[in-house]
């Protein structure tokens, strides 16, 4: 009812419309020339319903058309996939029944292709670690292709790991000379000339490599140089060996392809130890240094000391330049003096003589006594310092507890490596000055005694 009431009085707003559209445009003279503007203003409007309906009749019919072919359309797909499921149903259970049939056939020729992948991933891994690799780069890709394959290997596949494995054995056995970038510590490359010793070591200017695996699959590995090379000994070896030409030579070699190597580099050095015995480990050096520089100085001036005595012991007459000399001249400067109190002054002089002898022997002592105490002290204040870690943060992490327990040790080690020597530096001088002192006692009894036996006479 409300299309019907639409429909009706659109052509009426449509005919009032149009007068008053051409009243405002050009006002009516009459009532019959506004009649019949009005009766052609609906004629025209009439003509335009009639057009707009056969528009609306032939687009109504088109789109029927357009409606019935694609249910048509629709009605062939569906019939098509259901066409395709039954197909695809009829493929599985077939390939199932081929698969059945394909491990039925296959036996044995399945677990050697299982046993093809795993020696060929197993072999990739080898190659790709090893540091022939760096002299023949590119030659872990065969295996990987054999490694990933899902097909049974072929027989040149087969033939190519065999030869891989061949390759790498008699790799092993050689000494190589050849060129190949070498990573340096701070990142950039050069080109060396690289002496590989087998799969075990790689040299280059006296210096050790190691071997960078590759990081990605299509990548290859490199070798760089070690940051920290280790011990002299080692240097020194590897620079002989990286010259020699010809013949026989020693070489150092890390069965373990790198591990030791590194581990070895990571050995604290001379200087490093000492840094670890903190304060008390210096104090200990700066007196064991003291010490010995002192023992050295008595022991080379005693030994002057005594051979001036032994030359004066061959003289008559006595010199001012040895404690000999000396003690001579008190015995040669009063003749008569009787024999008592000619004892009383030798014995003065020989006494005169005693504390330039034994000068330094008290201090070389005290600092072998004290070196040891200061090792010990430097025990307690490293032990101390490893139970204030352990109650912070626990035993979980040794690494955390090593610096106090290396302080301990180190100052023990360091204590006990002053008081050592310097034990046998004191013995060593208090001996040579003993011996002069025995010199000059024996002489001044020989004097007292050749004095006794001309009052008697």
């Amino acid at each position: 009812m409300r299309r019907l009431r639409t429909f009706v009085l659109a052509p009426l707003l449509v005919l009032l419309a149009s007068p008053l559209a051409a009243q405002e445009a050009k006002p009516a003279k009459s009532l019959d020339e506004l009649l019949r503007e009005v009766q052609a203003g609906r004629q025209q409007e009439q003509a335009l319903n009639r057009r707009r309906e056969e528009e609306f009749r032939r687009r109504k019919a088109e789109q029927q058309a357009l409606l019935q072919r694609a249910e048509s359309e629709r009605a062939r797909l569906e019939a098509r996939s259901a066409e395709l499921e039954r197909v695809f149903q009829e493929n599985e259970r077939a390939l199932a029944v081929l698969d059945e049939q394909l491990r039925g056939r296959l036996g044995s020729l399945g677990e050697l292709f299982g046993v093809v992948r795993q020696v060929a991933g197993d072999t990739r891994s080898v190659v790709e670690g090893s540091i022939v690799s760096a002299q023949h780069p590119g030659r872990a890709a065969p295996l990987e292709a054999i490694a990933q394959s899902r097909k049974l290997p072929t027989i040149a596949e087969l033939r190519e790991l065999w030869y891989r494995l061949q390759h790498e054995m008699t790799e092993a056995g050689k000494v190589v000379r050849f060129r190949a970038p070498v990573v340096l510590p701070d990142g950039t490359h050069e080109e060396r000339e690289v002496v590989r010793v087998g799969v075990f070591s790689a040299l280059s200017d006296g210096q050790f490599l190691v071997f960078q695996a590759p990081q990605e699959a299509e990548s290859e590995g490199s070798l760089a140089l070690l940051p920290r090379q280790p011990g002299g000994r080692f240097l020194r070896a590897a620079d002989d060996f990286a010259e020699a030409t010809d013949g026989r030579e020693d070489a150092p070699l890390d069965p373990s392809k790198g591990s030791i190597l590194g581990l070895l580099v990571q050995a604290p050095t001379a200087r490093e130890r000492i840094d670890q015995g903190g304060l008390v480990g210096y104090t200990i050096i700066v007196l064991g240094i003291a010490g010995g520089a002192l023992a050295v100085w008595r022991f080379l001036a005693l030994m002057a000391v005594g051979r001036r005595v032994s030359a004066q012991a061959k003289q008559e007459r006595g010199a001012a330049d040895n404690p000999l000399g000396r003690v001579m001249q008190v015995y040669e400067a009063d003749p008569g003096l009787d024999t008592e109190t000619l004892e009383l002054r030798l014995d003065e002089a020989v006494m005169r003589e005693l504390p330039p002898l034994e000068r330094g022997l008290t201090t070389i002592r005290v600092i072998s006594v004290v070196a040891p105490l200061l090792g010990l002290l430097g025990t307690v204040t490293g032990m101390i310092k490893t139970f204030q870690v352990i109650t912070l943060f626990g035993t979980g992490d040794p690494k955390m507890m090593a610096a106090g327990i290396a302080e301990a040790l180190v100052t023990t080690m360091l204590g006990l490596i002053v008081a050592i020597p310097l034990t046998f530096l004191h013995s060593l001088v208090s001996d040579r000055s003993k011996a002069v002192t025995e010199v000059l006692d024996e002489q001044a009894a020989g004097m007292i005694a050749r004095r006794a036996e001309a009052s008697a006479a």
